[in-house]
Parts: structure tokens; C-alpha cells; sequence
């Protein structure tokens, strides 16, 4: 297998990036499931395996990263050799040192093969570097990769947002404390 170079996103990668494939497939997904009884909500969510494979639009617009770019605290690329494979968008929030995670895209054909734990290891590195205290990755509750993914790295769900997305799907969050 190839090595995994990272390094900060620049402005002439933003058009290779654009041209991501940003979908993914999922067999299963996150359900939701709220129940109302006696002023009282309360919310469950479970993996539903579904009949059969689904394809999940990207719920930002790709397009728009050339302008998004500029607000991120962190853009960082993967490369193999020449090519760059993914990126992930990191973005300092608040005054309780939290990071979030917005973005943390692989394309399709790099998939499956370290890129996406690449990139979210070196996210956690630069949060942990400017002594951040906790990771929040947001996803939709669709997207079964990237929950495991988070799930892989240790992060525990910690919330959810209904009707979040631009697409009105489901996020999800999962939080890390940082050492």
C-alpha cells in the first residue's frame, strides 16, 4: 500500500477536491425513533440494516468549499504520491476549546484503504497541539462509515440534530475528550 501524506490544504487543491466524489453507500443506517409521553421526549436511535444498498448525497455543497475553505481553523489533504485522496475541515469554536470535525471527505476510489483514519488522526494531532480539549465529529445519520469510523477512534455519541442539513436529514454527534 501506498503512504499517506498530509499536509495544510492550499488554495490551488480546492478544484481537485471539488471533484470528489462526496457520496457514499450505506447497507444500514442510523434510525431515529422519538416518543412523546407526558410532556416528556424521548429519543432512540438504532442500526437499521436496510434491504438493500443506498446511495447518500454529500449534505454540504462541494462547490461552496472554495469559499468555505478561508472560515476553517484547519484544512488539511491527503495525498498519495501526487494524487490527493481526501481532506478533513476542522473548526475551533467557542471558549470551551472545542474542535469540530465538519468535514471529512475520501474519494470514492481511495476509499477502504487508511485514508480517512490518516486524516482524522492528524486532525486530532492539531486540535491536541493547540490544547483543545474535546473533538465533536458531526455526520448524517445515513453515513454508517463515518459513525464507525468515529466509533473506531474512540469517540462516544453525544448528540443529534434533527433536520440539521440543507437536505433536512439527520446529524449525528460523536465526541472525543483529548488528552
Amino acid at each position: 500500500m501506498s503512504e499517506i501524506e498530509m499536509r495544510p490544504t492550499v488554495a490551488t487543491d480546492l478544484s481537485r477536491l471539488m471533484g470528489f466524489d462526496h457520496s457514499i453507500k450505506s447497507d444500514s443506517v442510523w434510525q431515529l425513533e422519538l416518543r412523546r409521553e407526558n410532556a416528556q421526549v424521548t429519543g432512540t436511535f438504532r442500526e437499521v440494516r436496510l434491504p438493500r444498498t443506498i446511495a447518500v448525497s454529500y449534505p454540504h455543497n462541494p462547490f461552496s468549499l472554495a469559499d468555505d475553505w478561508v472560515k476553517k481553523s484547519m484544512m488539511y489533504t491527503a495525498f498519495i504520491g501526487q494524487d490527493p485522496v481526501g481532506y478533513i475541515c476542522l473548526l475551533e469554536r467557542g471558549t470551551a476549546s472545542v474542535v469540530w470535525v465538519t468535514d471529512l471527505v475520501v474519494n470514492g476510489t481511495s476509499r477502504r484503504k487508511g485514508v480517512g483514519s490518516a486524516l482524522l488522526a492528524a486532525g486530532q494531532e492539531w486540535a491536541a497541539s493547540r490544547a483543545h480539549r474535546r473533538l465533536i465529529m458531526e455526520m448524517q445519520a445515513k453515513n454508517l462509515p463515518a459513525i464507525r469510523l468515529a466509533q473506531k477512534f474512540g469517540y462516544e455519541f453525544c448528540g443529534y440534530n434533527d433536520q440539521y442539513y440543507i437536505n433536512q436529514d439527520v446529524a449525528v454527534f460523536f465526541a472525543k475528550t483529548l488528552k
